[in-house]
């Protein structure tokens, strides 16, 4: 992967898009997680370091990020989430850590980001569906929060669920999927430097339509994996459930791994189309693990990626 280590918002996006940002949920200092919910509140606002697993690639606009994408909680079609999230509620927000874990307990937003490093990671973002933006997310390593709330030697797997609020989230309402949306990594997956939690992207908290107020973003598979409005993390010794796989597996496998090689049962996943991009600029080709194979082939060595889909 081509890498750029100083690319700063006012380099990837008009200057109007990038300034006066509001501040992001973060934090400073060395405070340990403890078990349950902790008080403290969020820092205003953060500087958020340059990472140099950033891409070099220009990020789509931030229109572009924010009015098309999949959000089935709030609709099926592409601009429901921008038309329907305005009523989700983000203040206050817990997340659930539990299963496999030294100090389990429901911990305030604030606290779960507290301390972390907190990064602007420009990714390839590839979709299922064959089309593909680049996002300037912030956040943190998964990882660290996983250390804080200390793994246990069992555990092989990480569970994740998104929030159930039919009452501001009008997609489930309807059986669309089997609520709440579910999704899973292996824990060498999760522990993966590329993984992160994002709470925001260019340089503003995150969006209610791209999975506020904290989402998963893992830049090597497909996007439905990057499980949004994260409410509940579990570490599990088996294999678990997960929303896509479970309603038809034999089109979206546990990995899913973006991989030119292996087509959907109804399309073919050689190319993708760059939202954006406009209508004279043809399609692309696909990039095994979505270009990061360097970083990430290594975690697949011995399996067969076209069974382990």
């Amino acid at each position: 992967m081509r890498r750029k280590t100083d690319l700063t918002w006012s380099d990837v996006t008009p200057k109007s898009l990038w300034l006066s940002r509001r501040g992001l949920l973060a934090g400073a200092g060395g405070l340990a997680l403890g078990a349950g919910a902790l008080a403290g509140p969020a820092a205003a606002r953060i500087e958020a370091a340059k990472s140099p697993l950033s891409t070099d690639e220009a990020p789509n606009s931030f229109e572009d990020i924010t009015t098309y994408n999949n959000f089935y909680e709030f609709g099926t079609d592409k601009g429901d989430p921008a038309a329907n999230a305005a009523a989700l509620t983000t203040d206050p927000w817990a997340i659930e850590i539990g299963g496999m874990v030294d100090r389990p307990g429901t911990y305030d937003l604030a606290d779960v980001v507290k301390g972390q490093p907190i990064e602007e990671r420009i990714y390839r973002f590839r979709c299922v569906e064959a089309w593909s933006m680049v996002v300037p997310w912030i956040g943190f390593s998964l990882s660290g929060l996983l250390n804080r709330v200390g793994v246990q030697s069992g555990a092989r797997y990480v569970a994740f669920e998104t929030l159930v609020r039919p009452e501001e989230m009008p997609g489930q309402t309807r059986p669309i999927l089997d609520w709440p949306y579910r999704e899973g990594l292996r824990l060498d997956e999760a522990m993966h430097p590329l993984t992160i939690l994002a709470t925001g992207l260019y340089g503003e908290e995150m969006p209610k339509q791209n999975g506020a107020p904290i989402r998963l973003v893992v830049p090597w598979k497909y996007g439905f994996k990057s499980i949004k409005s994260i409410v509940k993390i579990s570490l599990v010794a088996d294999q678990p459930q997960t929303t896509w796989n479970m309603l038809q597996p034999s089109e979206y496998g546990f990995y899913s791994n973006v991989n030119p090689q292996v087509d959907h049962p109804r399309w073919s996943q050689a190319s993708e189309r760059r939202i954006g991009a406009g209508i004279f600029a043809g399609r692309q080709d696909t990039l095994m693990f979505n270009g990061y194979a360097d970083q990430v082939a290594s975690l697949y060595a011995g399996q067969d990626l076209a069974k382990d889909f």
